[in-house]
């Protein structure tokens, strides 16, 4: 499917829009309304905090739905050492699984895009990058956090601005090992954790790079931690699609 930028549309109100069949990547509704919508076989992810469907608020209700489909997940709201470590520990074991399985497939198939999204590769980088910002960046206060290899989304209109590279292709290996170097990093910090050091604030330094505000330590590592499980569900969903075309 060809790439197109959406406009910006701060404010304004669409009437009898269109879009069926149309897919609509990281956009933005915050406090936007929408009414006498036709959602029939839509299918919606995304960050859903206040988001209300015919006068009920949905995040409660999908958040406890989720949990019962995926019961790990609520792990990963843990606000103290001992379950973070638990939680890290879960996730290490899903990715050690996943990493195996992945080394079953043809190695082209690792860079396959499916359904337009990331390749496995592509989302090995990315995550990468989000312990780039969120654990290198945040907690650790490095200045020049990036590996090359790190991709963001659309939304990063300047990666070299932070010493990305998003036309690099290393081969998988390569880009596993640096992988797996970022895990054991969260690893060991989580570790080390006691409870005043997660409540300490973490102000990002000057140099080119996200977040732009401070969080706690809980907070990044919240982010961190959702950031691998919504990723591992995603590459799961993927390899599923890839083993299914070759069988």
């Amino acid at each position: 499917m060809p790439y197109e930028k959406g406009p910006s549309l701060p404010g304004v109100r669409i009437e009898d829009a269109d879009f069926t069949g149309a897919r609509l990547h990281a956009p933005s509704f915050e406090g936007a309304k929408i009414t006498d919508g036709w959602f029939v076989g839509a299918d919606i992810s995304g960050d859903i905090e206040g988001l209300r469907l015919n006068g009920v608020e949905v995040a409660p209700l999908v958040q406890a739905e989720r949990e019962r489909m995926f019961p790990e997940l609520a792990k990963l709201g843990a606000t103290d050492p001992e379950g973070l470590a638990e939680a890290w520990t879960t996730l290490e074991d899903m990715w050690r699984a996943t990493f195996a399985r992945a080394e079953g497939l043809p190695d082209p198939d690792l860079f396959e895009c499916v359904d337009d999204e990331w390749s496995f590769v592509e989302t090995q980088r990315h995550l990468i990058m989000a312990t780039d910002c969120w654990l290198r960046r945040m907690v650790k206060g490095m200045e020049r956090p990036y590996h090359p290899w790190g991709l963001a989304g659309s939304w990063l209109t300047e990666p070299a601005a932070w010493g990305l590279e998003p036309e690099a292709r290393p081969s998988y290996a390569e880009v596993l090992e640096v992988r797996r170097g970022r895990m054991a990093e969260v690893k060991e910090t989580i570790a080390a954790l006691t409870p005043e050091e997660l409540d300490r604030d973490c102000s990002p330094p000057a140099t080119p790079g996200h977040p732009n505000q401070a969080h706690t330590v809980q907070k990044c590592l919240s982010v961190i931690l959702n950031e691998e499980w919504e990723h591992h569900r995603y590459a799961v969903r993927d390899l599923d699609l890839l083993a299914a075309a070759t069988n």
